[in-house]
């Protein structure tokens, strides 16, 4: 599991002022694989999903493609973007250097993680907003105090011009593999570091801190102590990122220090290029990569999540 922090700026640099995006990338693979893991061989172009460059390099682009329908349709291009489902560093450095994002002047945070499937949590941020203080991984730890292996929270904290400073975490939870009840302990593990981290951080004076993420449940069974949801109003209106069996579930998403809350509002970016009809329950569903190991041309299950001053 892994915890993701992002930050978007807008025009200025106050902490109230920034937006946010957040996106589960899923499978987000390099084609070029450097180990042997089952994972990265099947995101070969030797592998079952016939990964190749040419498929890569189109993912990439409208990952860039998405970045910038959102700016345009809220006003805000993002300061700071997290993601999760990244093979590596490279993906990312790729994003910022062969996309309009070019011109952006970001940078990229990255760390390995412990998770099997060798998938990661990254952020990227605009250097010419905001100062990078501090970055590191954060593990997850089991009861027995072992670290598990999943994804590990990725914290960033930031100076912002005025002297004041940011926290941010990027997380990606454990998922519900192998049963509800028997993962459950997983994620309260990861719910418990969470919290960890947020009390360390107000201890050191952080009033404003973001956590963003996948956390592979909805708003009513994930509360981390002293952050505020800012999704429940989407998810109490039925509004979901990913579709399953026909229903929209809301699992991505932002919770935010107090001193946040009531200056700022989630929305769930929805590009109609990133959507495909739902054949099996009607309407629309997120259009994947692939679906099984047939290719689809699409980016995602998930939709992305922003954060945007103003209620």
């Amino acid at each position: 599991m892994r915890i993701l922090f992002i930050i978007l700026s807008i025009t200025v640099s106050r902490p109230d002022s920034l937006s946010f995006l957040f996106w589960n990338l899923e499978n987000f693979f390099d084609p070029r694989p450097d180990s042997t893991s089952a994972s990265e061989l099947a995101f070969s172009a030797f592998g079952e999903r016939h990964w190749s460059r040419k498929r890569y390099d189109r993912k990439v682009g409208m990952v860039g493609k998405t970045i910038l329908w959102s700016a345009a349709r809220y006003g805000s291009q993002p300061a700071i973007m997290g993601f999760a489902e990244l093979e590596k560093k490279r993906v990312l450095t790729d994003l910022v250097r062969h996309t309009a994002l070019r011109k952006q002047n970001y940078s990229v945070v990255h760390f390995d993680s412990p998770d099997p499937r060798g998938i990661d949590v990254g952020l990227i941020y605009r250097k010419k907003l905001l100062t990078l203080l501090r970055a590191g991984p954060v593990h997850v730890y089991d009861s027995a105090g072992a670290v598990l292996p999943t994804r590990d929270i990725l914290l960033a904290e930031f100076g912002l011009p005025d002297g004041d400073s940011l926290a941010v975490m990027v997380c990606h939870f454990p998922s519900k593999f192998g049963g509800v009840s028997a993962s459950a302990p997983k994620r309260n593990a990861a719910v418990r570091r969470l919290e960890n981290v947020t009390d360390s951080l107000s201890a050191k004076g952080f009033r404003r801190i973001v956590a963003m993420g996948d956390f592979n449940d909805t708003p009513e069974h994930v509360s981390p102590r002293g952050l505020v949801n800012a999704a429940l109003p989407l998810w109490k209106g039925g509004r979901g990122t990913i579709r399953y069996e026909g229903t929209w579930e809301l699992i991505d998403l932002f919770f935010l220090s107090p001193d946040l809350s009531g200056s700022v509002r989630m929305e769930i970016a929805e590009p109609p290029f990133l959507l495909a009809e739902d054949r099996k329950y009607g309407g629309t569903k997120p259009l994947r990569t692939y679906s099984g190991p047939r290719y689809l041309g699409g980016v995602s299950d998930h939709l992305p999540i922003l954060l945007l001053p103003g209620k």
